[in-house]
């Protein structure tokens, strides 16, 4: 075999390859953005009850005509805590064929313990989703109502971040169970 022969198919071998990888990295992109669309998301019957208090919020239909969907607040937009929420909803997947919360009454069973996973996610965060839209440096706090106005001016600076103050602002906030109290004050003589 020549040399000028291997050098071609190297040559061939390399262009394959990144041509391969292009269209790997495509088809990897488009199955994320297929997955991060409304629909995708509320296909399964469990999510038509979020999907619902969704569409009453003013994030969904409001003056300007700005939507946040499913994606927006869910999905991180940096490329690895986006990786680790796609494999985390695999969870999501799970519980749908087990059917955990496939009946409003299950839903209502479930939703203190979802919510809480959510924004105890959001506060590790600093309310990253949040913050993709709304950010503290870019508000006019003179057109806020005044209680807004303080709580939004002093927000950081007391070591607060949107989810602090907005729990339930796209779905309905669950009520917090009875014996929760019970169990932060057992977690908290346990931990000491």
């Amino acid at each position: 075999m020549s040399n000028g022969s291997s050098r071609k198919k190297t040559i061939v071998i390399v262009i394959v390859v990144f041509l391969a990888g292009i269209v790997a990295a495509g088809l990897f992109n488009t199955g994320l953005a297929l997955t991060n669309k409304e629909e995708f998301c509320t296909d399964c019957h469990s999510m038509q009850t979020p999907l619902s208090e969704l569409k009453e919020n003013v994030h969904y239909k409001n003056a300007s005509g700005v939507q946040a969907t499913c994606h927006d607040c869910h999905v991180p937009e940096p490329f690895f805590p986006k990786m680790l929420a796609k494999i985390m909803a695999a969870k999501d997947v799970y519980h749908e064929i087990l059917g955990t919360i496939d009946t409003p009454e299950k839903y209502e069973a479930h939703r203190w313990d979802m919510a809480s996973r959510v924004w105890a996610k959001m506060k590790a965060t600093d309310s990253r989703e949040c913050r993709s839209c709304h950010d503290f440096r870019d508000m006019d706090l003179t057109a806020q109502s005044r209680s807004a106005r303080s709580k939004h001016g002093n927000a950081e600076d007391n070591g607060q971040t949107c989810i602090d103050c907005h729990k339930g602002i796209a779905h309905e906030e669950p009520d917090e169970p009875e014996d929760f109290e019970e169990e932060e004050e057992k977690e908290g003589s346990d931990s000491t």
